[in-house]
């Protein structure tokens, strides 16, 4: 490894955070374009193999460590944080806007730290611009969600510095080195921080809890950083760790049902963001250079189509106020741009041919054919079915088309098209030509996606898919109920821990300050106002007024001398004593 000094993407826009409340108001929403495209320019141009390290008591740090996966989720971090500057230009919120900054920032942090406690910084940092991204919506139900979301993501965030800490202590060092040992409690701790910010079930109720929540703007940067940054670690130290198949697999599926289930728009897309990171967990757990190269190129599309999907429903919350399948429909003549765009998302996420999750995920799926594991093969397979029923066919239909809801939607934004025209645009181009993808990953290879078997699978899929639910769409109708998931666990019994744990201790506490207070008033009146006998001696009080009133305070001198006289005693008899 090179060691001179280069600048670290992340610092670009953590500066901009820090800098942003000095930029004039009408300039904040250029300025936040400006500082990702800054940041994008230098992690592009940032040679392979340089760090920046500095020494940290007697560790070294190494803030920035350029290598070929560093630098494409770097280049993807920076580029949706761009793409999502543009689609929230109308916001003028400064909050917004540093926090998006400090999320991006962060996950930039993360995919380009040397070692563990650098990154355990740039973690917790995400942490905190992510939640107010939820509050910043400021209603009961996104205060609500957002402080689960961090209290959950304080939890993993302990689990992580306990496997840090305890790293730390068995090799001596903070560096980030190779493969994590499956026999070391350090890595199952890591692995645990890891897995909840990745989703995995069942430490994934946050993503599906607070995502539906976050403002417009901020569900869209939500999408891109927390699961992509979990998912960057996973390859960086976790590679062929075979229990990630099986969790990925359970992933790719659980996610799939429940946004069936779901009624909300923003909710059945934050299910299918725990599907298709189940797709990259199981590219982590096989492990070869295939499975890691399909891993790191879905990662990439998923950034962007995700997104996309985001920014369409948006814009039909924006415009219309609401966000549920029951309360929508019959927007195609008023929003035909949106839904096309929209489309492209849906395309894309769904594997179809000359879009970009047609080259990534059929990736993974190749390298678990390859290592014959064939019931995984089977099982991701058939969740794309479920992937293109849900967010390619159901979502659409009941938005878009079904009955009337009779809702005239306002006019949004016009940078809000502009932004979903560019991630909509690079989802086509990476589809049509795939090696703009493949030559920048972390290992060269050869895959090629378009291939006649591949090509006749990826299109029989959507089509019966699509007559099915063609047959049966009266029967899946939405309706406006609330499903339970794994969050119950801690939800639920939320009123036990507010009523007895917190309200009950807090009344005891409020008990005992109140003795105390009574007590110390007690004592404090015995010298405001002391008994007769306590007067006669130290004042000269009369008797007989009670000692209530008009009671002179007790002499000092007589005091003073009193103490004194007692000291002159004591060290008399200690000296004939002693004698």
């Amino acid at each position: 490894m090179v060691s001179e000094f280069v600048m670290p993407p992340a610092f670009i826009l953590l500066a901009g955070a820090v800098l942003l409340p000095m930029v004039p108001r009408a300039l904040r929403s250029a300025a936040c374009l400006i500082f990702p495209l800054a940041a994008l320019a230098v992690v592009w141009t940032l040679p392979t193999g340089v760090q920046l390290s500095v020494e940290f008591m007697r560790y070294q740090l190494i803030l920035s460590d350029v290598d070929a996966l560093s630098r494409i989720f770097g280049v993807i971090f920076a580029l949706i944080a761009f793409a999502g500057g543009i689609y929230a230009y109308h916001i003028k919120e400064l909050g917004q806007q540093v926090a998006a900054l400090l999320y991006a920032g962060s996950a930039l942090g993360v995919a380009f730290a040397g070692d563990w406690l650098t990154l355990f910084i740039f973690w917790e940092l995400m942490a905190l611009g992510s939640t107010y991204l939820v509050w910043a919506r400021r209603t009961s139900a996104s205060q609500k969600a957002g402080m689960r979301y961090l209290l959950v993501h304080l939890f993993g965030g302990g689990l992580l510095l306990s496997g840090i800490l305890l790293s730390i202590s068995e090799t001596g060092s903070t560096a980030i080195a190779g493969t994590l040992a499956q026999t070391s409690l350090s890595s199952w701790l890591i692995l645990g921080g890891v897995a909840l910010n990745a989703a995995v079930p069942p430490l994934h109720a946050w993503l599906a809890d607070a995502y539906p929540k976050a403002t417009v703007t901020g569900a869209v940067f939500l999408s891109a950083f927390t699961t992509k940054s979990a998912v960057y670690v996973l390859v960086r130290v976790f590679p062929g760790w075979e229990i990630l198949i099986a969790l990925g697999v359970i992933m790719a599926l659980y996610g799939v049902v429940f946004a069936v289930l779901a009624n909300d728009i923003r909710e059945i897309l934050a299910y299918h963001i725990i599907s298709q990171v189940g797709y990259m967990v199981a590219g982590v757990g096989i492990g070869t250079e295939l499975a890691l190269n399909g891993t790191t190129a879905h990662a990439f599309s998923h950034i962007l189509y995700k997104a996309l999907l985001f920014m369409g429903a948006g814009v039909v919350l924006e415009t219309t106020g609401r966000s549920k399948l029951t309360e929508l429909g019959g927007l195609v003549k008023q929003m035909p741009v949106t839904l096309w765009l929209y489309m492209v998302g849906a395309f894309s996420i769904s594997g179809f041919p000359l879009f970009n999750g047609f080259i990534s995920k059929s990736v993974i799926v190749s390298a678990a054919g390859e290592a014959h594991i064939e019931w995984a093969v089977l099982l991701l397979t058939l969740a794309s079915v479920g992937t293109f029923l849900s967010i390619g066919l159901k979502l659409p239909y009941f938005t878009w088309y079904g009955e009337d809801c009779g809702v005239r939607p306002t006019q949004p934004p016009a940078m809000m098209h502009v932004g979903m025209a560019i991630v909509a645009s690079l989802c086509f181009l990476f589809g049509v030509m795939p090696s703009l993808l493949y030559r920048y990953l972390p290992y060269a290879m050869s895959y090629e996606p378009y291939t006649i078997p591949h090509l006749v699978e990826m299109t029989q899929i959507p089509i019966f898919t699509f007559v099915a639910f063609w047959m049966y769409r009266g029967k899946l109708t939405v309706k406006p109920t609330i499903t339970l998931d794994t969050d119950w666990v801690y939800r639920r019994p939320a009123w036990f821990a507010r009523t007895v744990v917190i309200g009950k201790t807090a009344g005891f506490f409020q008990v005992t300050e109140d003795v105390a207070k009574a007590a110390v008033a007690w004592v404090s009146g015995l010298f405001t106002a002391p008994p007769p006998a306590v007067v006669k001696l130290v004042s000269d009080a009369p008797e007989g007024d009670g000692g209530t009133r008009g009671v002179r305070r007790p002499n000092m001198e007589r005091v003073i001398t009193l103490v004194l006289a007692c000291f002159v005693v004591v060290a008399l008899l200690s000296y004939f004593s002693g004698g």
